[in-house]
């Protein structure tokens, strides 16, 4: 989806500056909860009760607020749901920089959670117990919320990638689904020829999706440590990307009608958009969004970029962290990891949300669940896979959401000129350096 800029960059400009100050005092080490909490201390906070407000869109947090507060009757959970995006980050910044009115529980995006770590925004919750919990969840999620010894939120849900096709259009066109890039590019081009409305998918150019696909391919155009960044989308991984995907813009396969608007969801139901490779957090999103092709359309997964290659990569996903100005620590990560990590988890499954821990992954329940709109299929096998297959070597940008920000003014232009996706990438890596060089970040290619 596109995003706006205006708030987003005074937010992110303010993160930047905030990170500097934080690295020039030299104060990495000299945290306020450097010192363990005990258990004994999270169960008193629980008895004596209070106030915790949070800070996130997810809505089936709204169960899992209520199941805590009657399993905790003296704690009050204040769910503050009305902002998502652009607007929720702006929000928080502006809170973290007046030094007021900061939440206890804020939901951050994973390619996100890196610019507010950096900046000492948010608590380290290694000392809590957190770091102990690796093992319960899935390798994309955990490496996106831990930082060596540190552990900067708890993984809520994870989006382990899969190919969601129409099956009623590959039977209709005799098309068989196909499992390599190469084979979709090929199913591309037979669903054109024949029926010329038909799309194998629709692509105006989106960040996510990108950086998604380059992850997979094993690309890794983003290295960090601390204020100390590259950016270069010159490697083998991105070469597979640009090389497959311009096909496809070059033989106009792919529609450009830009995701989550009306053609949108008139495509997916009427078949002139036959496949979308996304998260396993979309089949809720068809139910609601696309009910007149229920029963058409099938999971499969992600195609390979070689014949019998698993590796797969993430889209979207979130953590629940804890700004380092929140009150209410200790109740504010019982929450947490009650939500991410307890009995929350299963309610939140329950309601529809796909999961970043391996329980709920590997439950019999989970994978043999029927998925009626897929007419009766087991899709969450093919996602459980998919999430298994995920590389952890994978990081973002500290000033993400600003690169994300200027993509369509920078690759987009592949979508619509005749600048191929390759010099588009190039355009959008210097972008970004310069963006990160003028925030003081040391930014190399």
């Amino acid at each position: 989806m596109r995003r706006t800029t205006s708030r987003l960059m005074r937010g992110i400009t303010l993160l930047s500056v905030l990170a500097l100050g934080a690295t020039a005092c030299g104060s990495s080490d000299d945290s306020s909860d450097s010192k363990p909490v005990s258990a004994g201390d999270i169960t008193a906070a629980l008895e004596e009760g209070g106030t915790v407000t949070v800070w996130a869109w997810e809505p089936t947090l709204k169960s899992v607020a209520a199941n805590f507060q009657k399993k905790y009757p003296k704690v009050k959970i204040n769910l503050v749901a009305e902002r998502s995006g652009d607007k929720h980050y702006t929000a928080l910044s502006n809170a973290i920089s007046a030094k007021k009115g900061v939440p206890d529980v804020a939901q951050v995006e994973y390619f996100a959670l890196s610019q507010y770590s950096l900046t000492k925004g948010l608590t380290d919750l290694a000392p809590y117990g957190a770091d102990e919990l690796e093992s319960k969840y899935t390798p994309g999620p955990w490496n996106a919320v831990s930082d060596g010894d540190k552990v900067y939120g708890l993984p809520m849900d994870s989006g382990p990638m899969a190919m969601f096709y129409n099956k009623k259009i590959f039977d209709k066109y005799k098309i068989a689904v196909p499992t390599t890039w190469d084979e979709y590019v090929d199913a591309a081009r037979k669903l054109q020829k024949a029926d010329p409305k038909v799309y194998i998918a629709n692509d105006a150019g989106d960040a996510g999706f990108t950086t998604s696909m380059l992850w997979q391919a094993g690309s890794r155009p983003y290295q960090v440590d601390g204020t100390k960044v590259s950016v270069n989308f010159d490697d083998a991984g991105a070469k597979k990307y640009t090389d497959t995907w311009q096909k496809l813009i070059d033989e106009k396969l792919v529609s450009p009608i830009t995701g989550w608007t009306d053609d949108w969801y008139k495509g997916l139901g009427d078949g002139t958009i036959a496949t979308l490779t996304t998260g396993a957090w979309m089949p809720a999103n068809f139910v609601t969004g696309v009910p007149q092709a229920a029963g058409d359309w099938r999971a499969a997964p992600m195609p390979a970029w070689a014949k019998g290659e698993k590796a797969s990569a993430e889209n979207g996903g979130s953590s629940l962290a804890l700004p380092e100005l929140g009150e209410n620590k200790e109740l504010a990560y019982a929450f947490v990891e009650y939500a991410n990590s307890g009995d929350g988890v299963q309610t939140r499954v329950d309601e529809g949300a796909f999961p970043a821990t391996t329980a709920q992954l590997q439950d019999p329940a989970f994978l043999n669940k029927e998925f009626e709109y897929f007419d009766g299929q087991k899709a969450n096998e093919i996602f459980a896979e998919s999430a298994a297959a995920v590389a952890s070597d994978w990081s973002y940008l500290p000033f993400q959401q600003y690169a994300n920000s200027i993509f369509n003014d920078t690759v987009g232009k592949a979508y619509i000129s005749s600048t191929k996706l390759a010099d588009a990438l190039k355009t959008w890596q210097d972008a970004s350096i310069k963006y990160g060089t003028e925030q003081g970040f040391t930014v190399e290619n």
